[in-house]
């Protein structure tokens, strides 16, 4: 039995965008709701048909537009919200991001980002909300891989094919066999959104998955040919992880 398609609720208020969003989503393999296009209409929505995730025009006809109902959105339905934007002003972005929106499409946009959109916030998410519960945390689960933007586009990665991540200042850089991705993001929080048991920090610039590596010794690892050393502080841990203590 395969896993119940992802439902994504539709909100813009022009018709001809709307149906051109819900063919895309469909050819994507999702459902989609009826497109509501105000505030009102939207909430209405929501209750009749409980999507999974909610594509939001920023830019709705009426007294509310967008953000006030992606705030009433969090507050009350949680569930993962997209804005949709074209030429959105300064104030407006700036009022958007205040709601931390997990994922942002800006028009026009092609299949694709629509699909890589759709898949971060799910994942994204899934991550940052530990509250609910574990059955209802695997319908935004994508399984064992993250996406990383590389470029335009956005690159799915098998967590198991992740050797080990370095930090760089601010950033840190996420090593595959092929290609080496560049994260604005801390170690820390890396590991936490991979959430595997076998990927450890070994020093406050490496963090490595135990399962790539090839030799040990007390002072490094060595992972595809590069010797990453371990700090004094992780050493204990990673040695009675591997049962080697």
């Amino acid at each position: 039995m395969g896993m119940a398609k992802i439902k994504v609720g539709i909100v813009e208020d022009e018709m001809i965008i709307a149906q051109g969003i819900a063919h895309a989503l469909h050819e994507l393999g999702y459902d989609t709701t009826e497109p509501a296009i105000s505030y009102t209409e939207a909430l209405g929505m929501i209750v009749s048909e409980r999507p999974d995730v909610i594509l939001l025009d920023i830019q709705l006809k009426g007294h509310k537009d967008g953000i006030e109902l992606a705030k009433k959105i969090k507050e009350e339905y949680h569930i993962p919200f997209i804005f949709l934007t074209a030429n959105a002003d300064a104030a407006t972005v700036s009022r958007a991001k205040e709601l931390n929106p997990p994922a942002y499409l800006v028009k026009p946009f092609n299949k694709s980002e629509l699909f890589a959109a759709i898949e971060i916030c799910q994942h994204n998410f899934s991550v940052a909300d530990n509250k609910t519960d574990t059955s209802e945390k695997d319908n935004y689960h994508i399984k064992d891989c993250l996406f990383i933007k590389h470029g335009a586009n956005f690159h799915k990665i098998k967590t198991e094919d992740i050797l080990y991540i370095e930090s760089d200042n601010i950033y840190i850089n996420v090593h595959t066999r092929g290609i080496k991705y560049l994260v604005r993001q801390s170690i820390q929080n890396y590991l936490d959104l991979i959430g595997a048991r076998h990927f450890m920090r070994v020093h406050k610039s490496f963090a490595i998955n135990t399962s790539h590596i090839d030799q040990i010794n007390t002072e490094s690892v060595f992972i595809n040919g590069k010797e990453i050393p371990i700090g004094k502080t992780y050493r204990e841990d990673l040695l009675s992880f591997l049962r080697l203590g």
